[in-house]
């Protein structure tokens, strides 16, 4: 007897329903990474949160978001490039994150999803992973330039606003310092030409696409990070929430007032 073989028609069906299932399970496998990726950076964001309220035990207040003051006495023991960031100490390197040359925990310092499109930025821990509000971790001067007017003196302690829990203190960034300034929109205000610290931003935003950032960030601040342009906040009593990127947004009414400036301002006295 001749054993019968498939047909053409029949191995063409079989090819079909094969590239059927692989198009159905790849957007399903993009989504499961996606959301694996988001959990990462939660759980990130925690243990930062963990080692701030530490810090505040330790001392009675938050860490200097970046200060002057305490300069490393050698390059390369600070973080950034000295080309767009300024030469200091940075929050990271109050909490121990990163000291001296050595490095510790790197790993929590870097969201998995940032999605930048140049190498340097890629690489760099002040650019595209968690920006810390400066709002609470002040810089202790008022002298450098105008970034720094409204945003000067001591840090706050978690102890001293009332409302901690609606009060941000970590966010999906586009560099290691943010406020309030970078995320209204009445203008979009530049702060100070060829810093690296203008381009803070929340990914996903929608007044992004008319911020004049990086090459490399466009994509990031633009598209987003996590699905359905989230991001993820820690907030000052050390909890953790995944929220609409849009939901940051600080806008301003006809009456001067600003809808969501309690969010980054503990006192929104200091916005006029």
């Amino acid at each position: 007897m001749k054993r019968r073989g498939f047909s053409l028609i029949e191995l063409l069906v079989v090819i079909s329903i094969i590239v059927m299932l692989v198009a159905l399970m790849v957007p399903v496998s993009r989504r499961i990474r996606d959301e694996s990726r988001t959990v990462v950076c939660q759980s990130n964001i925690r243990q930062l949160q963990l080692q701030f309220q530490a810090y505040q035990e330790d001392h009675g207040a938050m860490p200097y978001g970046f200060s002057f003051r305490f300069t490393p006495p050698a390059p390369g023991w600070y973080m950034g490039d000295l080309r767009v960031d300024a030469p200091g100490w940075y929050w990271p390197n109050y909490l121990g994150i990163i000291k001296n040359r050595g490095r510790r925990d790197e790993k929590i310092m870097k969201c998995p999803s940032k999605n930048m499109d140049e190498y340097l930025l890629e690489l760099s821990e002040l650019s595209g992973n968690y920006g810390v509000n400066r709002s609470i971790c002040r810089s202790g001067n008022e002298i450098y330039s105008k970034y720094e007017e409204g945003f000067g003196g001591p840090p706050l302690s978690a102890t001293s606003v009332r409302r901690q829990a609606e009060t941000l203190l970590l966010v999906d960034s586009g560099y290691a310092l943010i406020c309030w300034w970078q995320v209204r929109d009445d203008p979009l205000m530049e702060i100070q030409s060829g810093s690296m610290a203008d381009t803070a931003y929340v990914p996903g935003l929608s007044i992004n696409q008319a911020r004049d950032l990086l090459p490399g960030q466009i994509n990031d601040a633009v598209d987003g990070r996590h699905p359905g342009k989230t991001v993820n906040v820690g907030y000052l009593d050390g909890h953790v929430a995944r929220e609409k990127a849009e939901d940051l947004l600080v806008e301003k009414a006809e009456d001067g007032s600003y809808r969501n400036l309690s969010l980054w301002e503990p006192d929104p006295r200091r916005a006029n």
